[in-house]
C-alpha cells in the first residue's frame, strides 16, 4: 500500500488558495480512479482505492497545515507504511507555475506542513511539488500563497490536476520519472503542423 498525503487547510475559506492545491490534486486523483468516499480518519479525510495493481490510501490532513505530520504518521503507522511509500503533494513557490516535480527527501523550504511531517515521522518521503509560481517580491508572498487562484490561473490549474491524476499511476509503480513524463506530456500545448508548401513546379511547366 501505498500513502498520497494532500496538504492543505480545512474549511470553505481555505478551499481555492494556492496553498491548497495539493488538496486538490489528491481529490482529482481519487474521483479520476474511482476510490471509495471520504471517511473521517487518521484526523483527516481519508478515501481508499487501486492505483494500477496497488493498493493507496489518499489522505488530506484535517489539523490545519502545521500539524500536518500527526495525521501522516498516525495513517502511515496504523497501515505499516513504510516511508519511502509515502508520497506528499503539496504547493511550491519557487517552482514556476504549472510545472510539477517529484523527489525522495530533501529541505523543507520554508513549507510548514512538510516541517511537520519531517518532525514526525521523518524526512526521507516523496515530496510531489506544484509550482504556483513566486509574487516576485518578499511582502507579497503571503497574500499570493494565501490567496485563491484567479480565473486566470485555472486555464492551466485544471489540465495540471487532471495530468497529475491521469499520471499518478506511475507513482504507484514506483516510476517517479514516467509520472513527469506523463504530466509533461499532458500539458504541453499541442503544435499546430505547418502548413505544406504550395508546389510552384507548375508555374514552370
Amino acid at each position: 500500500m501505498l500513502l498520497i498525503v494532500g496538504l492543505g487547510n480545512p474549511g470553505e475559506a481555505y478551499q481555492n488558495h494556492r496553498h491548497n492545491v495539493g488538496f486538490m490534486a489528491v481529490d482529482a486523483i481519487a474521483d479520476a480512479h474511482g476510490f471509495g468516499p471520504s471517511r473521517v480518519r487518521f484526523r483527516g479525510q481519508a478515501r481508499e482505492g487501486t492505483l494500477g495493481s496497488e493498493k493507496a490510501l489518499i489522505l488530506k490532513p484535517m489539523t490545519y497545515m502545521n500539524d500536518s505530520g500527526v495525521a501522516v504518521r498516525e495513517a502511515s503507522s496504523f497501515h505499516k507504511i513504510p516511508l519511502e511509500r509515502v508520497f506528499v503533494i503539496y504547493d511550491e513557490l519557487d517552482l514556476a507555475a504549472g510545472k510539477v516535480r517529484v523527489k525522495l527527501g530533501g529541505g523543507n523550504a520554508g513549507h510548514n506542513g512538510l516541517r511537520s511531517i519531517s518532525t514526525h515521522c521523518g524526512n526521507d518521503y516523496w515530496r510531489v511539488r506544484i509550482g504556483i509560481g513566486h509574487p516576485g517580491d518578499k511582502e507579497r508572498v503571503t497574500g499570493h500563497v494565501l490567496g485563491n487562484f484567479t480565473k486566470a490561473d485555472r486555464s492551466w490549474v485544471d489540465p495540471l490536476l487532471d495530468a497529475v491524476a491521469q499520471a499518478a499511476p506511475f507513482l504507484a509503480a514506483g516510476d517517479e520519472a514516467g509520472f513527469m513524463n506523463k504530466v509533461t506530456l499532458l500539458t504541453t500545448p499541442k503544435k499546430e503542423p505547418k502548413p505544406k508548401p504550395k508546389d510552384d513546379a507548375k508555374k514552370d511547366e
